[in-house]
């Protein structure tokens, strides 16, 4: 199997840590192998994370390597609600996963977790860089790692929004729907905490949509062409339907 250090893109990552024999988790999209000798990675986490606050006080975390198998649950569930009010290692899943560093890994859906013990610290504003000593790596498969690119296109739900109605603003990271005429300039996203410059406007939808029988993938456009491949279960254009 592949070096996990070989695994990390740009994608979504599950941050892992553990103060005090409590566990938590967020989603991340920043992490990066800064230098080979010696081996340490980059990691960037929101102020507003508990998870970010762990990590200052112990120096310690896991990276989570997830794989394009991972499922918009996994998503919602690390990054949809904070750790300061849901245990969320609660689930008996998660138990007795824990690597040398005393931070739990998840079971299921990473492909290699990388351990990092922080050594120096960067203060960006609303967040934080830790740069960390790789202190153990450990590969599961060579199954291959989800970019962001690929969670907006084929694991992120897409919004639903009704022609005639009121305006709406799409978080281009979570999917969050605000409604609203104008979105405030501090307006903060209540699920992934980011600003309005991650919202867009969203249009009313195209009158012709095509959904995937098997997935739910909605396709939209002036037709439905016969050689039409599902980019999410790569099935055909004999199980769409005209919705």
């Amino acid at each position: 199997m592949s070096n996990p250090l070989y695994k990390i893109s740009y994608g979504l990552y599950v941050l892992t840590a553990r103060e005090n024999g409590k566990d938590n988790g967020c989603i991340i999209n920043t992490a990066q192998l800064v230098t080979d000798t010696p081996k340490r990675i980059s990691v960037t986490v929101n102020k507003t994370n508990l998870t970010h606050d762990m990590i200052v006080n112990t120096g310690i975390f896991n990276v989570n390597i997830l794989t394009l198998e991972t499922p918009q649950r996994i998503f919602e569930h690390f990054g949809y609600q904070s750790g300061r009010n849901v245990d969320k290692f609660a689930n008996a899943q998660y138990n007795d996963n824990f690597s040398e560093n005393g931070v739990r890994y998840l079971p299921k859906y990473i492909n290699a977790y990388i351990s990092g013990k922080v050594v120096q610290s960067i203060d960006l504003g609303t967040h934080t860089m830790f740069i960390a000593d790789v202190t153990e790596t450990k590969s599961f498969s060579d199954g291959e790692s989800v970019t962001y690119d690929y969670y907006q296109k084929n694991i992120k739900p897409q919004p639903k929004v009704e022609s005639g109605g009121k305006t709406k603003w799409v978080c281009k990271i979570c999917g969050y729907i605000y409604e609203g005429e104008e979105l405030p300039a501090d307006f903060v996203c209540p699920l992934c905490k980011h600003g309005a410059a991650d919202f867009e406007k969203v249009e009313a939808e195209s009158e012709e949509r095509w959904k995937c029988k098997i997935c739910g993938y909605i396709y939209e456009g002036e037709e439905l062409l016969k050689d039409f491949i599902c980019p999410v279960c790569k099935r055909g254009a004999s199980d769409f339907e005209k919705i």
